[in-house]
């Protein structure tokens, strides 16, 4: 299911799915590598939408490769790593 992701106070750009277990999932649907650069704007959304629910799961959906330390970098701060 799809949610709005300006009740988070993200930018309307941002695609965010919720599942039926209720973990919240960013959705990046693009071909280029997600770098650290890209890693530090995503643990940016993560915390705004932890702030708005407080012990949300989080995770990143993505076909973009990831470069090895971003996968880390993310996996450290708890952020689940699915592919489709």
């Amino acid at each position: 299911m799809m949610i709005d992701p300006k009740q988070f106070g993200l930018d309307g750009r941002t695609v965010i799915e919720k599942d039926d277990e209720g973990c919240f999932s960013i959705v990046i649907n693009r071909k280029s590598p997600v770098i650290m650069a890209d890693g530090r704007k995503i643990m940016d959304k993560v915390d705004k939408i932890k702030s708005v629910r407080p012990g949300a799961a989080v995770n990143l959906r993505t076909r973009a490769p990831l470069c090895s330390k971003t996968r880390v970098y993310l996996e450290k701060q708890g952020v689940r790593i699915l592919e489709f």
